[in-house]
């Protein structure tokens, strides 16, 4: 199940319930990796009409869940409910196909390759433990992913980025 959001919309000044699909989870995603790529750039990764691009950043946009052009998201969106770090052990043939896969999830922050018992950690936040579930489900599913091992983060004691 997707976590719900009450999105605004402005136009008609009444509030809609609605949950962020998979579409704007993959739009938000890219605009975070670069805010200034163009609609059509956007629309052919997306598999989208141009139109159809512009109108999903316009209701997020409405909704304030961008709220801006940097794509700063809106409070509900900022910071995740839940945040894992997930280690992977996997065929490391496959490792260049599950990167790919995993810049799909807008709930994964941060990928790194990494020596020693683990092949790759991923930094992963999410909305709710439902969501992070998902999220793991999917994961594990990556061709050439042979086990994942996640932890929840408590408290974030320090961050010196």
């Amino acid at each position: 199940m997707l976590a719900s959001t009450a999105f605004t919309d402005d136009s008609q000044g009444e509030i809609v319930d609605r949950s962020l699909d998979q579409i704007d989870r993959s739009l938000i995603a890219l605009l975070r990796a670069n805010a200034r790529e163009p609609a059509a750039s956007l629309a052919r990764k997306l598999e989208l009409s141009r139109s159809a691009v512009q109108e999903r950043l316009a209701r997020l946009a409405r909704a304030g869940v961008i709220a801006g052009y940097t794509v700063t998201l809106g409070k509900d969106m900022a910071e995740p409910g839940l945040r894992a770090i997930v280690r992977f052990t996997m065929d490391p043939k496959h490792t260049p196909q599950v990167v790919k896969a995993l810049r799909k999830f807008p709930e994964a922050e941060a990928c790194f390759t990494t020596s020693g018992a683990f092949d790759l950690i991923v930094i992963v936040g999410a909305a709710s433990a439902a969501r992070l579930h998902e999220v793991l489900q999917a994961f594990g599913n990556l061709t050439g992913v042979e086990r994942t091992t996640a932890s929840i983060v408590l408290v974030n004691e320090f961050d010196n980025r």
